[in-house]
């Protein structure tokens, strides 16, 4: 082979190589996902299990023909907005959010860009869509929250606690919904005569302040709203609501594991929902033919240990009624 020949030759493979590496990147598709809690919170672990199992079923392996970028934003604002950005800008194919803060902060920087949002709250309250059947923007996903539910929280605590005369309801500053009515919570208090107050705190002493004030005078009781700080704050809750033997009812699983007396969450398999609704979008589907989907099926949860020792004696119908007792 002749010099010329040579070299023409090897030109021409060089630059076949990046040719066939772009032939390769084509097949390739890209998934941001930003969860504004920490990787370490239980839903949140469980939810990448089941996310990546539910894509491999459906044919999206990651490093053959999937890569997914993802980042937990441990339930700091300027973190989910900085991640937020930095998603956008490498140009997924569709964005997954979870939780309410993130879903907002990615919709904020696209309106374009097809967003499966997870456990991003009511819709109704957040206003993150309007058209749940048919949603007109960017946005759809699965919620974990609906209006009624505050009623529900206290009238289980109050079942649980008979007794109970007064609810702290501690509130997440940072989630969309700050007030009691979008859950409906004072409507119910007069229903099951229960007089309520917001605790909504900016740190923990400031948490341990407002929850000590209100533990003075007897017959309380502690209902957690949903929340990334609340969430966060988790073992200090648990451990004011002990230590001032309050009965407490939460929103998140998490709490379970850290003593919580009782907990009522839907029981989530919106990880393989929101895997369907990728692999539908990434194979051509329009945002506005997947509607918004709500939880049909809630759990309760008891930890009898913690009943024991805030010396609480939860009615025999009650415990009937738990999905699960912890012993």
């Amino acid at each position: 082979m002749k010099r010329r020949e040579f070299l023409t030759l090897l030109g021409g493979a060089a630059a076949a190589w990046p040719l066939a590496a772009r032939a390769q990147q084509a097949g390739m598709r890209r998934v941001g996902v930003l969860i504004g809690a920490a990787a370490d919170v239980p839903q949140w672990q469980s939810f990448q299990v089941g996310f990546r199992d539910g894509l491999a079923k459906l044919g999206w392996i990651e490093g053959q023909n999937l890569h997914i970028d993802i980042r937990f934003a441990s339930g700091d604002p300027t973190r989910i907005r900085a991640y937020a950005s930095e998603l956008v800008r490498v140009a997924p194919a569709v964005l997954v959010t979870g939780t309410g803060p993130a879903a907002r902060a990615v919709r904020e920087e696209t309106q374009t860009t097809p967003i499966v949002a997870v456990g991003m709250g009511d819709p109704g309250n957040t206003g993150l869509v309007e058209n749940i059947a048919r949603p007109e923007s960017n946005i759809t996903g699965f919620a974990n929250l609906f209006n009624s539910l505050g009623g529900k929280w206290l009238e289980l605590l109050k079942e649980a606690a008979p007794r109970l005369r007064r609810v702290a309801v501690v509130v997440d500053p940072d989630s969309t919904v700050v007030g009691l009515d979008p859950y409906l919570i004072e409507p119910a208090a007069q229903t099951f005569a229960v007089d309520v107050e917001k605790i909504a705190y900016q740190n923990i002493p400031d948490l341990v302040r407002a929850i000590d004030a209100f533990a003075v005078q007897p017959g309380g009781g502690l209902l957690i709203l949903p929340g990334i700080r609340n969430t966060n704050n988790r073992a200090v809750i648990v451990q004011l609501a002990a230590q001032h033997r309050l009965p407490a009812i939460y929103t998140n699983r998490a709490f379970a594991a850290e003593g919580g007396l009782v907990t009522h969450l839907p029981t989530l398999d919106f990880y393989r929902g929101a895997a369907t609704y990728v692999d539908r979008l990434l194979r051509g589907a329009k945002v506005s033919e997947l509607p918004v989907q709500f939880p049909t099926k809630f759990e309760l949860v008891v930890n009898l240990k913690t009943a024991k020792a805030i010396g609480l004696a939860i009615p025999e119908a009650f415990l009937l009624r738990a999905d699960e007792l912890i012993e």
